[in-house]
């Protein structure tokens, strides 16, 4: 950027026509990056698959699945500010690796005669060394934007970048269990995780070996210290977005563990994933439609109006009887699940205390697989001790976290120096 003030402004304009993050990543590096989130999602799914399948419990399988998000939540924060201290190449391909061996690990311990405690302890090692593609590629791309592109376009591309990487998330949570059930249905239990097991070493270890992991961000000294403080990690500004997505997350694993109870009841368990895929797809196209959104719609304006609009599908559940009326509640709460995501991300991206922006991404990320997990664990065990009715309110009160922090957001949100004018 510092090249600017010697060219002309026509020049200047040329070039900020020309500079794209696409041109700036590659295409590639897109594909890439892809292909290797779908581990992390099929693994809480692909692990309550195979522990209901070898021992014969579903309130195992829901606290291993906790488990996973509970050694996510853990290191998966730490990870992040190693990437940042260190860049993304070295930290991701030691987790290509230890992830892919503890999977098989896992499926080893599961199906052998070893106590229960010991398929809790690998299924917390699965999650401490599960490499969070998502976070990292968005804290990649945000690092590109404010270092490399024109200042002119940052705003609009950076709205742009969460969009897609939400809808991208969308995408993969939808059909990562979809993979799982397929590969379980026609070859074994145990099949989807050791097939996520060679996405993770393959796709992983590539984006981890792609040029843009070797970057360290230039708001970083020569030593790797960062400019900020980890207090700066603390301020609530930051926390209610990290409180926010964790309802995200709570909200998906409530939701898609009562839904399978929803339609076990009526005797089509197997056709809960398509059911789930018609909030999934809605969610994801209007991700994506939220780079178009006016910028006078501020940020924390989408946060409580999309929101309330899930909360309002979710109040819903209460009148379901068919899958029908399923359907239509399902598709209220696509409508607003999408962009209240994208607009969590954008918040964490501007509000990232300086230098820790992979830090702050993989916090968020890891606040959206500790709620599924903890939400799919109490909704199962609901579910299968009292009934379908209880567990189906649960979506609803993780609505109601995510709509709470929503409007505390909308007061603690000021305008600053990181902060675009849309944020206000």
């Amino acid at each position: 950027m510092t090249h600017a003030s010697s060219q002309t402004p026509e020049h200047a304009a040329s070039r900020s026509d020309e500079t794209s993050l696409l041109r700036l990543a590659g295409l590639p590096y897109f594909l890439i990056a892809f292909i290797a989130r779908l581990p992390f999602a099929m693994m809480v799914v692909g692990v309550l698959t195979v522990v209901v399948a070898a021992r014969g419990s579903l309130s195992l399988g829901g606290l291993t699945s906790a488990a996973v998000g509970l050694g996510t939540a853990c290191f998966g924060p730490l990870l992040g500010a190693a990437a940042d201290r260190f860049g993304q190449r070295g930290v991701l391909s030691v987790l290509a690796l230890a992830n892919g061996a503890m999977l098989v690990l896992f499926t080893v311990v599961v199906y052998g005669s070893g106590a229960n405690a010991f398929v809790l302890l690998a299924a917390v090692g699965i999650g401490a060394t599960a490499p969070q593609v998502a976070p990292l590629s968005r804290s990649r791309l945000v690092t590109m934007i404010r270092e490399r592109m024109p200042e002119a376009t940052r705003t609009r591309t950076l709205s742009g970048t969460m969009a897609y990487e939400s809808a991208a998330d969308e995408t993969v949570f939808v059909f990562g269990p979809f993979i799982v059930g397929i590969l379980a249905s026609a070859l074994a239990p145990w099949a989807p995780l050791v097939g996520a097991a060679v996405l993770t070493v393959v796709f992983v270890g590539a984006f981890a070996l792609h040029p843009s992991g070797r970057h360290v961000s230039q708001e970083r000294d020569s030593d790797g210290k960062a400019p900020s403080t980890v207090s700066d990690l603390f301020r609530p500004q930051l926390l209610i977005v990290v409180l926010g997505i964790l309802g995200v997350g709570i909200f998906f694993g409530t939701m898609l563990t009562a839904l399978t109870s929803f339609m076990a009841d009526l005797g089509a368990p197997e056709q809960a994933g398509l059911l789930y895929g018609v909030m999934g797809v809605g969610s994801a196209i209007l991700a994506l439609g939220v780079a178009w959104l006016p910028p006078r719609f501020s940020l924390r304006a989408r946060w409580v109006v999309f929101s309330g609009i899930l909360l309002a599908g979710t109040l819903l559940l209460v009148f379901v009887d068919s899958p029908g009326t399923m359907m239509v509640a399902l598709g209220i709460m696509g409508i607003g699940i999408g962009p209240t995501l994208v607009t969590q991300y954008s918040f964490g991206a501007a509000r990232s205390p300086l230098g820790r922006s992979a830090t702050v991404m993989t916090m968020l990320g890891s606040g959206v697989v500790v709620g599924q997990s903890i939400g799919a664990a109490v909704t199962g065990a609901i579910a299968e001790q009292i009934g379908t009715a209880p567990a189906l309110l649960l979506p609803i009160l993780a609505a109601t976290v995510t709509f709470a922090a929503g409007l505390a957001n909308w007061f603690l949100s000021r305008p600053g120096p990181r902060l675009s004018p849309a944020t206000a």
